[in-house]
């Protein structure tokens, strides 16, 4: 399974905003082959900060999650409107049982 963390850092004037595009984007994403969950949260310490956390199946799927215009869009709009981007960050992980 794949990982994937990222967060952004929005300007005040432009959180509501920010906000709203992020929230569309994790729905459009949620109905995409090989994902199995696309959150955001706002951090409670920082409420400007949107904090991003996906899982997806396998490579292949965040590879073409990435390639879907709707996101590459996603990405674009937020030049501007945020303050700072921690990057994304992808991991592959294995379960632990129990």
């Amino acid at each position: 399974m794949i990982l994937v963390t990222g967060s952004i850092l929005a300007r005040e004037e432009t959180f509501d905003d920010v906000l709203h595009s992020s929230l569309e984007h994790v729905e459009r994403s949620r109905k995409e082959p090989g994902c199995i969950s696309h959150d955001v949260h706002v951090d409670c310490q920082n409420p400007m900060r949107l904090f991003f956390f996906e899982h997806w199946t396998d490579e292949a799927a965040l590879r073409t999650h990435f390639a879907v215009e709707d996101s590459k869009a996603f990405v674009r709009s937020l030049k501007g409107r945020i303050v700072e981007t921690s990057g994304t960050k992808t991991y592959r992980a294995k379960a632990i049982p129990r």
